[in-house]
Parts: structure tokens; C-alpha cells; sequence
């Protein structure tokens, strides 16, 4: 998982919503092992939108569905219209997913952050 030269992720600003503080310290740790440098964490919808409002870049994100009772569609769509890829974390079956993010690469929860160190990978490298 440790990033190598030539690693996809190594720079890029990775925008991490995730309303778990243990699961996003976790996954704050993994993405800056890689070489990334993490904006946030935050537990918000609105938190998530002003990183986005106030960052001067951010490449890829990982986004929780469910922040704290609030459904994550809203920030999903100003990366979706900024062209910024990103990869859902949920426990929610993909069915219920709005159609406009069928195709969105998810991590099921319980997340392992070596499957959200690779779908982030994934996303960066347009899979």
C-alpha cells in the first residue's frame, strides 16, 4: 500500500468526508502514507462543501454517504460539475444509490483502508 515513485496518489489533495472519527483518522493516516496530502477530514455535508468553497485544489475524494444523519448527494454533485472523481464509502446497497452515481466507485462498509487506498488509485487513473 506504501506509495512508490511513480505512485499515482503521491501529491495529489484528497478531500475526505467521514463522519467516524476513528475510521477517518485511519483513513487520513493511510492516503498521507501513500504521499497525499488529506483536506479534512470532515463529519459534514456543510463542512464538506466550505473545504471545497476554500481548497485551491483537490484531485480525488472519498466520500461517506451518510454524514451524521445528512446524505452526502450535494457535495458528490459540486465535485461531479468541478470533473473531481470520487469513490463513496457506505453501507448502503448500491440500488439505493441515486442513478446519476450508479457508476460511482464505492467501498463497502466496513471499509479496510488498503481497498480505499486502491479505489482512490483507481479513480485518479480514470478506472
Amino acid at each position: 500500500m506504501k506509495g512508490e515513485a511513480g505512485d499515482i496518489l503521491i501529491g495529489k489533495v484528497i478531500l475526505v468526508a467521514e463522519d467516524e472519527y476513528m475510521v477517518a483518522e485511519d483513513v487520513r493516516d493511510a492516503i498521507e502514507h501513500v504521499g497525499a496530502w488529506v483536506v479534512g477530514p470532515t463529519a459534514s455535508v456543510t463542512g464538506a462543501l466550505a473545504l471545497i468553497e476554500d481548497a485551491t485544489r483537490i484531485d480525488a475524494a472519498l466520500l461517506d454517504v451518510n454524514l451524521g444523519g445528512e446524505l452526502v448527494y450535494p457535495v458528490a454533485d459540486r465535485l461531479t460539475a468541478a470533473a473531481v472523481p470520487f469513490v463513496f464509502t457506505t453501507g448502503y446497497d448500491r440500488r439505493l444509490l441515486p442513478e446519476r452515481f450508479a457508476s460511482t466507485p464505492r467501498c463497502e462498509k466496513p471499509i479496510t483502508v488498503r481497498a480505499v487506498v486502491e479505489a482512490l488509485r483507481g479513480v485518479m487513473a480514470g478506472r
